[in-house]
């Protein structure tokens, strides 16, 4: 009946504590809190399969390492303000990658990454839409994004 009870009873005492006790909301916050505990329920991802773990710590270390490089790219870039021109821009990028939770780790990597963001995923076509801050060569930002990342990610995940 409640595949979620702790959520439940927290939103019931939520609930409560928002509109004050009263038994036609107690009745109210109790039927919010069952609907929303099997809504919760059909929303549960499939548990993640990684058959390659060890790979994981390549990957943050390489995060890591690009996170750290982008950030003096985008201090300098602010630094320099308007002495230096640059170009920011939007890319597509094509996607091999299949795996729901791939994609979310990747959408995650790409926008943690300082000057970039991940705009959009288009499924039907699989691609990605990103925005770059300091947009030079896009085949190159391309070749950055499959080569360094998505091709790590399908090892780790498929």
């Amino acid at each position: 009946m409640l595949p979620y009870p702790l959520l439940s009873a927290s939103l019931l005492l939520m609930w409560l504590a928002l509109n004050g006790f009263t038994l036609g909301h107690l009745i109210l916050g109790s039927i919010v809190a069952v609907f929303a505990s099997w809504g919760m329920a059909s929303l549960r991802p499939v548990k993640p399969r990684m058959p390659k773990w060890y790979l994981l710590p390549k990957l943050v270390a390489i995060v890591l390492y690009d996170i750290v490089r982008s950030n003096i790219a985008v201090a300098s870039i602010l630094v320099a303000g308007r002495g230096r021109r640059f170009r920011s821009g939007f890319i597509t990028v094509p996607l091999d990658l299949q795996n729901p939770t791939a994609l979310a780790v990747l959408a995650v990597v790409v926008t943690s990454t300082p000057g970039t963001a991940w705009l959009e995923y288009n499924s039907l076509s699989r691609t990605v839409l990103i925005h770059v801050l300091d947009l030079v060569d896009e085949a190159e930002w391309q070749t950055l994004i499959k080569g360094r990342y998505e091709a790590l990610l399908m090892e780790i995940f498929e």
